[in-house]
């Protein structure tokens, strides 16, 4: 382990978070561009590659836990019970430990913004002047409800006041603790068996290491965060969502960095695990999530979303919901299109305005033009279906497989009963119902002959031009 390297890393998560009115969610585990508050955390400082990772938990501990190790096995969790405030929650976390040689960090559960170069720009500064305990603070222009960072005259850290405990002059001060700390083990261990409860809220506040730091004669340190909105805590929804506007404008500003055209970035929306190559174009109003994938080339949207898709080079996607389909080269999709998991489109393929895909593959330069329902099937190279046909898959019980050769013409408005088979080469009538296989290069029929009754509409509707008799009347 090295400096710049932490012995442990803990993420305070216990705290009850009133203020989201949510009964079913956890505070922490309210979700921002595919990850909850605390797994934006917990990737921040997992990547500083910290000996030991634990999270305190607290309020509804179980579902906590459960998300946690399903998202990393390494991370600690201990539970605090009863919450007696920030210091006993260290107290808590540091029980569970070994004895530690190096640095601790002390973060929030409920800071999604914090990004591991900050974080590292803060192990610096602490390793640099040797100090007992490095904060990590900001200057803002309202600072209310935070803690203050009070300086002596030469600028050194004195303490930290929290707002509730705070006289008007340490109100006053703009720059606060953002509750993320650097601290020397050793240290910090003597210092919290010296906590009291000695202020507003009778707990033991991880702050006061500051001051008992200082009065010892030990170096204390901060690091002023560069941007601010970095150590912004979410309480509420109203910061939630604020949060979540500036976590997706950072998000967007890397791609565009990286040479992605982002037409509009205010209506685009980008999930932090997205992955988009140079020279892909997004349009106004889409919505990348989870794995998606767009590859150099593709242009996506306006009004589109994607959900765990895979979008290849050249490909354009229209007006469309995506969700765990792949998207081939050159590849078109939309308008109005709906492509459901399963979906693969192979190169050049079109699934057009008004198509609805599950679960089946569409082969390379084939389409599926509009108006049509393809599901749990297999669709070779160059076949052209028709408007208005639906692959009849379900059965009410069971799911049933078509499969479709290369070069086939499905008619317009065929219905494929499955299971069922069409050859290469293959054409069917248009207004067809399928039932039977139609070999290789065959013409499949399946609907009733047409027979028209002269003098019908005379006889039972009167002369057909009358403007009288136009009303609503079916055959």
């Amino acid at each position: 382990m090295t400096d710049s390297r932490p012995a442990a890393v803990i993420v305070l998560a216990a705290g009850e978070g009133t203020r989201m009115r949510s009964a079913r969610t956890p505070k922490v585990l309210h979700e921002l561009l595919g990850r909850t508050m605390l797994g934006h955390v917990v990737a921040a400082n997992r990547a500083l590659e910290p000996d030991h990772l634990v999270v305190v938990v607290g309020h509804a501990r179980e579902q906590v836990q459960q998300y946690l190790a399903d998202l990393d096995a390494d991370v600690t969790t201990v539970v605090q019970e009863p919450q007696n405030g920030t210091g006993h929650a260290v107290q808590v976390a540091l029980a569970e430990l070994p004895e530690l040689t190096g640095t601790v960090v002390v973060v929030l559960g409920d800071a999604p913004l914090l990004t591991t170069a900050t974080l590292r720009d803060l192990l610096e500064v602490h390793r640099r002047t040797g100090a007992a305990t490095t904060v990590l603070s900001a200057v803002v222009d309202d600072a209310t409800g935070y803690g203050r960072v009070v300086r002596d005259v030469a600028g050194a850290v004195v303490s930290i006041v929290e707002h509730r405990d705070a006289d008007d002059a340490v109100r006053a001060i703009s720059e606060i603790n953002s509750g993320v700390f650097a601290f020397d083990s050793a240290r910090l261990r003597e210092a919290l068996a010296q906590l009291t409860t000695d202020n507003v809220q009778g707990e033991l506040y991880l702050t006061d290491v500051v001051g008992l730091h200082r009065s010892a004669g030990h170096v204390v340190s901060a690091h002023v965060a560069a941007a601010a909105y970095e150590v912004m805590g979410v309480n509420d929804r109203v910061q939630l969502s604020q949060a979540r506007r500036l976590l997706n404008d950072r998000v967007v500003a890397e791609h565009q960095r990286a040479g992605v055209t982002v037409l509009d970035p205010q209506t685009t929306w980008i999930d932090v695990q997205v992955r988009i190559e140079a020279d892909a174009t997004l349009h106004p109003g889409c919505q990348l999530h989870g794995s998606t994938t767009v590859a150099a080339g593709a242009v996506v949207g306006p009004d589109t979303t994607l959900v765990d898709t895979e979008v290849g080079p050249d490909a354009t996607v229209l007006r469309a919901h995506c969700v765990g389909a792949v998207i081939g080269q050159a590849a078109a999709v939309g308008p109005y299109t709906y492509l459901r998991p399963g979906t693969r489109l192979g190169r050049a393929a079109k699934a057009g305005g008004f198509v609805e895909i599950k679960a089946s593959t569409l082969g390379e330069g084939s389409k599926v033009p509009h108006l049509s329902y393809v599901g749990d099937a297999v669709i070779g190279a160059r076949s052209n279906i028709g408007a208005a046909t639906v692959v009849v898959n379900y059965d009410g019980r069971d799911k049933h497989r078509t499969t479709i050769g290369d070069d086939v013409r499905v008619g317009s408005d065929t219905m494929l009963v499955a299971p069922v088979s069409v050859g290469d080469g293959a054409y069917t009538a248009a207004g067809s119902v399928i039932t039977e296989d139609v070999p290789a290069g065959a013409l499949g029929v399946g609907r009733a002959r047409q027979r028209n009754i002269d003098g019908w509409v005379a006889r039972r509707r009167g002369t057909s031009t009358d403007p009288a008799n136009q009303g609503d009347e079916q055959p």
